[in-house]
Formats: structure tokens, sequence, C-alpha cells
């Protein structure tokens, strides 16, 4: 199978499926010198674990990190950091009848068009829990970006319809609610709503922003490698994901170049926009501003309602979907936004290193 892997300077491949031995990562291209415990990693991964709340899937997994290479006295030495999740409480009978009819909304015809075979006990490679390799790799990428004052924030900005206020906006709010919302009468919103979809056997979508902050201008590049675009294919990436936006996104469609345009204006002697509609991306490169995107998550496709679909044979058949499924998908995916930006950015960063020779030789004669 192609396509497991992402990036360049900072490369990561994730491997393992749902119901296999375990998952994991291995990421190319992270400096020596690096400060990391596997604690850091760990951190990350319980935000995206299962079994939280009820709003959750009730799979309990402690998912606990073993870093086996690239780290030695607290610090990365430059060659590949692998990183590996066992797989603990995988009940693959629960999937057992699915391997003879398609699930609306999951992969399991493409992949027997593309393939002639899949891994239908919870998805394969497909499922969800693929991503935790990829926090695992955001863990890594986000204590590089600390190194360089540059902080990644994603949080549930929409939830079945409930968006958050602005007015409200508190990121401490996001762990005393089981939504990741940083707006608590938002959230309560939503617990209603939720609960009484889920009584009906269904799920529900939801938006999660992202917001970048201390970005220096000129990462990123002008054509095919834009941050933007490179932002946009790392997090539409993510399983679930149905749409993406940066700054105002398709608002812009409505305004008129000089609502849209963002002023420059000089403030301490920098070079500064008085607003922010571009989302802190012009021509393809940061422009010092905060980067803003968000990404549209569909509806859990595994569902209790009854569906309509196909078997094997040819039959069309009414399924209820069993297993240990999350009702939203939107409070986990959070923090694998989170991840996967940290990620892009970090490769773009060092991409950018090559860009300006005055710079290459500033950095070499002064070693």
């Amino acid at each position: 199978m192609a396509g497991s892997s992402f990036g360049s300077r900072f490369k990561i491949m994730t491997w393992g499926e749902s119901h296999g031995e375990g998952l994991g990562v291995v990421i190319d291209g992270c400096p020596a010198g690096l400060p990391l415990s596997a604690e850091d990693v760990q951190q990350m991964l319980n935000r995206r674990k299962p079994g939280q709340s009820k709003f959750t899937t009730p799979r309990k997994e402690a998912d606990e990190v073993c870093i086996m290479s690239g780290l030695f006295e607290g610090k990365t030495t430059g060659t590949p950091i692998s990183m590996a999740v066992m797989n603990k409480t995988q009940r693959s009978s629960d999937y057992s009848e699915i391997a003879q009819y398609y699930r609306p909304g999951h992969a399991d015809y493409t992949f027997d068009e593309k393939y002639g075979f899949r891994d239908y006990r919870g998805g394969g490679r497909s499922s969800g829990r693929e991503t935790i390799g990829r926090v695992a790799a955001g863990a890594v990428a986000k204590k590089i970006l600390e190194q360089l004052g540059i902080t990644v924030n994603a949080y549930s900005k929409e939830i079945a319809g409930v968006a958050i206020d602005y007015g409200r906006f508190n990121l401490s709010q996001m762990s005393e609610n089981p939504f990741n919302m940083p707006d608590e009468q938002a959230a309560a919103e939503v617990e209603k709503r939720a609960q009484e979809i889920m009584k009906n056997g269904d799920s529900v979508g939801g938006i999660v922003e992202c917001v970048i902050t201390g970005v220096m201008p000129g990462i990123g590049e002008p054509v095919f490698d834009k941050l933007s675009s490179t932002l946009a294919k790392a997090v539409t990436s993510i399983g679930a994901v149905k749409g993406f936006e940066i700054g105002d996104g398709f608002k812009v469609a409505e305004a008129t170049g000089l609502s849209n345009n963002d002023a420059f204006a000089i403030k301490d002697g920098s070079v500064v926009k008085k607003t922010n509609h571009a989302g802190g991306i012009l021509g393809g490169m940061s422009d010092g501003s905060d980067i803003v995107f968000r990404v549209a998550f569909k509806p859990t496709p595994s569902i209790t309602s009854i569906q309509n679909t196909v078997n094997k044979n040819g039959e069309e058949i009414e399924v209820s979907i069993k297993g240990r499924h999350d009702p939203m998908i939107v409070p986990r995916a959070v923090v694998v936004v989170e991840a996967m930006a940290a990620i892009a950015l970090v490769d773009q960063i060092f991409e950018n290193m090559t860009a300006r020779m005055d710079r290459i030789v500033d950095f070499y004669k002064n070693i």
C-alpha cells in the first residue's frame, strides 16, 4: 500500500491497523538534540484515546507509547524515531458480520475495488486508530515548534450545528467538557442535542478550528508547495474530513477586493496587517499573522439506525451497524488536527532553510 507517508524534510510514515498487534510511526528528519520524553508524546496521545466519555467509543485502550529508537539520555539522536502503541482490547468478532457487506459511508467498497481484499476488522488502515501514529509524530513536531516560540491550538468550533460564541471564548474550558469546546454554554447545548440524536441511533458532525501563532514570515513555497496547500493536504488526509478553509475561506467569494484585502501598517518598526482575512498566508507563504484554518468532519458513519446497502452477492439488504463506535468524531479529532498542522509546518520550516544564500553563508560562517 502506497501513501502512508507525509513530508519531505521532516517525514513521517504511519503503520498498523485497528485490530492488528499495534500501531505506530517512524519519523525521519528530526534534528539531534531535541529534548524529548515518552511523557511528552503520551500527553498528546491521552487527548485522543478512546473511552473518555459517553460521547466517544466505549472501547478502552491505554494507548501507552514506547519510543523504540532515536532517543538517548532524554534527547533525540538525529536518527529515525520509531514509536509504537500496542492494541490491548480489540474485539474483532464485533466485525465478522460486515465482512459480507459494505457499510454506508465507509471505505469497505472502495478497498475491495482497489485491492480485491480488505481488513474488515474495524476498518483496518482506514480506521480512526491510524491517527495514533500521526498524534505521536505531532507531539515531536510540537516540541520542535516550542523551541521556536510557535504554538498550535485547535478546538471544536461547532458540533451538531451548535457553534461557539467568540464573546465567550475561553481555551481553559476545553478540559471542562467532553467536546473540547472553548465555550461552556455552547458545550451544554451540544450535550442536549447530541443525546437526542444518539437516542435515535444516529451521529453528528462538526468543525475544528486551528490557530497557529508565532510563525515567522516567508514559510511555504509560492507554487505547488504553498503552506496553505500543505496544511490542506495534511488535515484532509485525516479520515472523515470533508472540507477545509483558511482565513475567511468560502466567505471571500461574497467579498470585494477592498473588503477582503488586509491593509499593511508599521508597528514597533515591523510590518504588520491591520486585519487577517487571509488567515496568515499570502501567496502560499506565511505573513507573520496568526494562521487560522477550519476543518469539517462528517458524522460517524457507523450508526445503529437502519441503513440500505448491498452484500457481496449483489443483494440489496438493510443493516444496523454493531460494535464500539464514536457517536461524534470531532472531540477526539481536535488533537489530530493539531498534530498534522504541526507536522506540516515543521516540514515547511525545514524546507525553508535553503531558501536564501545569505542565510546559508551566515549559518555556516558562524558555527
